[in-house]
């Protein structure tokens, strides 16, 4: 598979006449609802607390560590990626390539999973039990508004290239 697939990017119609620049359409960039989702769960904390009971050992704060070293990692290979092909991860731009090698022949979305390693790393030091019964509830959104959005723009602007694509790299990992 090529390292990117070059794209001139797709086009729709609002109206006729009135071509626009095709893009996934999330408009709420991803790490805001991250972050919006592990705040709500310091809020529940403040208003129902729970007896915070991982905190503070050796063995929380090394899993914590490995969390935040996973997601610089995951963050930095991803982004390495973005910045080489002159790709954009604004959520409301078109693609100009479809990435297909280094961390992204490893999973389809490292960002997500990278924001996620590092929503999970904060959660264990911070030892909030909220934090975690989030957790499903952020995996929904991401899935639901996030990535599956952007599997149908894929598909949409690279076509069978994607398709090959989704079929031999899994969607987190």
């Amino acid at each position: 598979m090529n390292e990117s697939v070059l794209l001139k990017p797709a086009l729709t119609k609002d109206s006729p006449g009135n071509a626009k620049k095709d893009h996934p359409g999330i408009y709420i960039p991803p790490p805001l609802i991250y972050a919006a989702i592990f705040f709500l769960s310091v809020l529940l904390q403040k208003i129902l607390p729970l007896p915070n009971l991982i905190s503070g050992t050796a063995l929380v704060n090394i899993m914590g560590f490995v969390f935040i070293a996973l997601w610089l990692c995951l963050f930095l290979s991803s982004m390495q990626k973005f910045i080489s092909s002159k790709n954009t991860i604004v959520t409301i731009k078109p693609a100009s390539s479809l990435q297909t090698r280094g961390i992204y022949a490893v999973t389809r979305n490292p960002m997500y999973l990278s924001l996620l390693m590092l929503y999970i790393g904060i959660a264990v030091f911070k030892g909030n039990w909220y934090t975690f019964i989030l957790l499903p509830l952020l995996i929904l959104i991401v899935q639901f508004y996030m990535i599956r959005r952007e599997e149908k723009y894929l598909e949409r602007a690279f076509g069978e290239e994607y398709r090959k694509y989704r079929s031999g790299v899994r969607r987190w990992i």
